[in-house]
């Protein structure tokens, strides 16, 4: 078995829906349609497999908050239970494309940060959503993640911050200064 390389951690599934065996998962982003649109999910429980298990999305849907979807080979709802607690990845490959302007999460973690002056802010280590817009989590890359909120900036992402996205370089512009 083929394990793609750029997997991405989408959701976990929170139980059964319904008597069908369709699962009910708790998608990690606002917008779902990277679930909605793979077609093979990877699973990850180790109390069931000992490794990454693909598994063919039938049909999904939005239900509330979550997605149900009905999973090729898990027939009723005690299969459907059995899988609870499961982690849901999908290759970065299948997520849907996006219009201009629009990025997904994964893809700027990692991205190197620069005010317009050209002074090294660090790098993404991480966003969080305040309700009303993204923030960006930027501190230098050898800080340990249990000193993070120490070091970090918080740095919103929106147009009158970010002055300039490049994902092919890793590299996000902003008008934030050193000592904010």
């Amino acid at each position: 078995m083929h394990v793609p390389e750029d997997l991405v951690l989408v959701g976990y599934v929170s139980g059964a829906y319904g008597i069908h065996g369709w699962v009910r998962v708790h998608p990690y982003s606002n917008d779902a349609d990277a679930l909605l649109s793979a077609k093979t999910w990877w699973l990850e429980n180790a109390k069931i497999w000992p490794e990454l298990h693909d598994v063919d999305r039938m049909e999904s849907k939005i239900h509330g908050e979550d997605v149900v979807a009905r999973l090729m080979g898990v027939a009723d709802r005690n299969a459907a239970e059995a899988l609870k607690g499961t982690i849901v990845k999908i290759p970065r490959s299948h997520f849907p494309a996006l219009p201009d302007g629009e990025f997904y999460w994964v893809d700027l973690i990692g991205a190197s940060v620069h005010n317009l002056q050209g002074e090294d802010l660090g790098q993404v280590r991480d966003l969080m959503d305040n309700g009303a817009h993204p923030i960006l989590r930027v501190a230098a890359a050898d800080v340990p993640e249990a000193d993070l909120a120490k070091s970090e900036r918080l740095i919103p992402f929106v147009d009158s911050f970010v002055k300039e996205v490049d994902l092919k370089a890793a590299k996000i512009v902003v008008d934030w200064g050193l000592d904010y």
